[in-house]
């Protein structure tokens, strides 16, 4: 069936939750192979290499029960404002200069207030016009005014996490719904802004979840989608008794690419819990990453992560 699959794929075909549903009971290796050939076959060999600096910090007014920076949680991260815009410049100019090709604020909290926009625009401004690093950007549920003045000042894309399935998000949020990212998304889109979401992988999830998670996107036409492995930070409400394999991980990646063809399957969050930070994923229909840092936990190193990426066969464009 797999095979057959592949071909109709190839050919323009979507394929339903049940084709999808069928292909977990797939060994890894096979699914692998496959979705590299997917991949292979619409994206080539390019590879997306972004970073992300967390621009403003913890005292989160949302729930979501995975996060650090959740008010509802005492976890022992920084706490800290929006970073000036000198302090964004100079972390923008090391990133490009070694090699990172996006660039992207992320903010705590349910969105940014009208003057912290202002001022965060500004430094996209100054980035855009003094680095030319692409630049991206992830403040909550903003609307639609507010995401056309980041695209004015030079944003190119809007990233906001569905994070899991529209079923199973009220067991990890209750202040905010999952029709709320769904508005935001299309709201970015409307105004002229490409789409980064994507979710975690290991909340208490089922597999058809994940799935479901991955037609959501199909629907909304995400051409960027980050997945994380939950990287369980003490302190937070989530359940961390069902940690789920490296397996499991990649045989969802996989899945991803066979459902979402022509999308970026980026490797986010978590990569410091897999095998050599992930590298199995991007032969499993991955061909994107965060490097460096994340949030508040420990990323991989942008020199390494670039050789190896090199050493794959892969072009960073």
């Amino acid at each position: 069936m797999i095979k057959g699959l592949v071909e109709k794929i190839k050919s323009g075909y979507s394929i339903s939750k049940e084709e999808a549903l069928q292909l977990i009971n797939y060994d890894l290796n096979v699914l692998s192979v496959y979705a590299n050939e997917i991949r292979e076959y619409f994206m080539g060999n390019q590879f997306d290499l972004c970073c992300i600096v967390n621009g403003k910090s913890g005292k989160c007014s949302e729930d979501c029960k995975f996060c650090a920076q959740s008010s509802y949680h005492k976890t022992n991260i920084d706490i800290y404002p929006l970073l000036t815009t000198q302090e964004f410049l100079k972390d923008s100019i090391y990133n490009y200069e070694k090699g990172v090709q996006r660039y992207s604020i992320v903010t705590s909290g349910k969105m940014l207030t009208k003057s912290e926009v202002d001022e965060v625009c500004e430094s996209y401004n100054e980035i855009h016009n003094k680095v030319g690093i692409k630049t991206c950007a992830s403040h909550g549920l903003l609307d639609e005014k507010d995401l056309k003045k980041l695209k004015l000042a030079g944003v190119q894309r809007y990233h906001n996490n569905l994070e899991t399935s529209r079923r199973y998000f009220e067991n990890i949020c209750s202040t905010h719904t999952y029709e709320d990212k769904i508005n935001t998304i299309k709201s970015a889109q409307k105004v002229g802004l490409e789409v980064c979401s994507g979710g975690i992988i290991g909340l208490g999830e089922s597999q058809e979840d994940r799935i479901d998670m991955a037609l959501e996107l199909r629907n909304l036409n995400i051409k960027s989608i980050p997945l994380n492995l939950l990287n369980y930070i003490e302190g937070t409400n989530i359940d961390n008794s069902a940690k789920i394999t490296e397996e499991e991980f990649l045989k969802t990646v996989a899945i991803f690419r066979f459902i979402n063809p022509k999308s970026l399957i980026r490797l986010a969050g978590g990569r410091n819990l897999l095998t050599k930070y992930g590298k199995l994923a991007f032969t499993s229909g991955a061909n994107a990453t965060i490097t460096g840092d994340m949030l508040t936990t420990c990323g991989s190193g942008i020199d390494e992560d670039i050789k190896m990426i090199k050493e794959m066969g892969f072009k960073i464009v």
